[in-house]
């Protein structure tokens, strides 16, 4: 198997109420969220630098099932994710875990429930 440069290169997270689920990403992002249709699923892209940064999307549609067991993302908690998670109560989740470090040279990560029931996860290196 060749080396490959990321594990991943797109991720999405189901939702059952896109809007509700939209409102609580751009309130823990600070930012509005962008959404497109792609066929028959309803999709809000999460904030990447596109053509250099891995991307990712909530989505809803068809076979688009929350949950909080299962496959884990991390999401980019920026210079220091306590500025996202901060936000994340007031937006309708809830911590789970808060900033916890992991090694200095891995940096720090929280766990938090989002309004449609996943448990997404933040890294941040400070």
């Amino acid at each position: 198997m060749e080396m490959l440069q990321n594990a991943i290169n797109w991720f999405e997270i189901p939702v059952h109420d896109f809007d509700r689920a939209k409102s609580f990403y751009s309130a823990i992002y600070d930012y509005e969220m962008p959404e497109s249709m792609m066929g028959s699923y309803r999709m809000g892209f999460l904030l990447h630098e596109r053509g250099k940064g891995i991307g990712g999307a909530i989505v809803q549609g068809e076979g688009c099932v929350p949950g909080a067991v299962g496959t884990r993302v991390y999401l980019n908690g920026g210079s220091d994710l306590n500025t996202v998670l901060a936000r994340v109560e007031q937006a309708g989740g809830a911590v789970i875990l808060p900033k916890t470090e992991i090694t200095p040279e891995i940096g720090f990560f929280a766990i938090f429930s989002d309004t449609e029931g996943n448990q997404i996860s933040l890294h941040s290196m400070s």
